[in-house]
């Protein structure tokens, strides 16, 4: 449950957009689709350009929400 604060954290932006920056250098822009105990999914991009990413919870540095 060591995680378990970045988990609300995430569960609270469910369906919305936001930047998160990870502790490689990682910038990636989407929308929050799925949130697991480890991990959390978001889709980047609009379209036939459109890609599911999942991101460990271990490797986010940061979580920016942006305005709607």
């Amino acid at each position: 449950m060591e995680w378990q604060h970045l988990e609300n954290l995430f569960r609270r932006y469910k369906d919305q957009h936001v930047t998160i920056k990870t502790v490689t250098g990682g910038v990636y822009v989407g929308r929050v689709s799925e949130v697991a105990g480890v991990y959390v999914g978001i889709l980047e991009g609009e379209g036939e350009e459109r890609a599911q990413v999942f991101l460990l919870y271990h490797a986010v540095e940061a979580v920016l929400p942006q305005d709607a």
